[in-house]
């Protein structure tokens, strides 16, 4: 019993070092947002804030230009997001349940295209959305990024829908239910934690992604955040307090969407449903 006690002793220890080494930056992120520039460039520097201040919150939330770069962001974001899970509900689902020709071929090739570095990408998808007049327009946006999340997205759902029991679909369709009944009355509500959490993670790739922003996007009042940022980088100088506080601002939307999206996201759903 004692040795039980001393056993998980260490383990709760371990895992709080773990929690804080991960938390530290976002902690020093805070701390740096809070200072003013004379002390963030300290040579020793300082763990808490002599003089918290906001004017760095001040400053950015007050730039329209990057205020309108979160709006751009969030609409890319969640309109890339809707259009993933929708595909990509249906694309598991056929996976999961149909017998056809070249449904592991599929399956294999969805990791594939998930593997596919995004450098190798970013000529050819630029010479698409040139051609399609797409350049410096959000639209361009929504339409390249599917190429990561959808075979991000694919590879999750499939195996979540093939863990619900296919008891419950036969009983549906016993009872009278058509294909597309079934997916919307019985896969779609067992599945909504793993499309929930799914929709969120493909959010986020979105919403910080940098690389095709940039190949795309070089008007001012369309730019993402991660653009807008890099406005505060001059040379080789670097408004810590701005860009530290711009990034405490960004993060409240996905802590927001996560915090509204965990209550759907309830283990074993389907538990209870199909006796055993």
């Amino acid at each position: 019993m004692k040795t039980d006690r001393i056993r998980h002793t260490i383990v709760y220890l371990l895992l709080i070092l773990f929690a804080a080494v991960a938390l530290f930056p976002v902690y020093w992120m805070l701390n740096t947002s809070l200072k003013n520039p004379g002390e963030i460039y300290l040579a020793e520097p300082t763990l808490f804030p002599k003089k918290p201040i906001l004017n760095s919150y001040a400053k950015m939330l007050s730039n329209n230009n990057f205020m309108r770069s979160i709006t751009n962001s969030l609409f890319v974001g969640l309109a890339v997001a809707a259009l993933t899970i929708i595909v990509c509900t249906l694309l598991a689902y056929a996976v999961a349940r149909i017998n056809f020709k070249g449904r592991k071929f599929i399956s294999v090739g969805i990791l594939y295209c998930y593997l596919i570095p995004k450098t190798i990408l970013f000529i050819p998808l630029y010479i698409f959305v040139s051609n399609i007049g797409l350049i410096n327009n959000l639209l361009g946006l929504i339409v390249i990024y599917p190429t990561f999340t959808i075979p991000y997205a694919a590879w999750i759902l499939i195996p979540y829908i093939k863990s619900i029991s296919y008891s419950i679909e036969e009983a549906a369709v016993i009872d009278g239910c058509s294909r597309l009944q079934v997916i919307r009355r019985i896969v779609f509500p067992l599945a909504m934690p793993g499309i929930i959490s799914t929709a969120i993670f493909t959010f986020t790739m979105c919403w910080g992604e940098y690389l095709y922003a940039l190949l795309i996007i070089n008007k001012t009042s369309i730019k993402t955040f991660p653009l807008m940022l890099t406005e505060l980088i001059e040379a080789d100088v670097f408004a810590w307090g701005p860009l530290m506080a711009s990034a405490v601002i960004v993060s409240v939307p996905v802590v927001a969407l996560y915090m509204i999206g965990s209550k759907y996201i309830v283990n074993d759903a389907s538990a209870g449903a199909v006796k055993q």
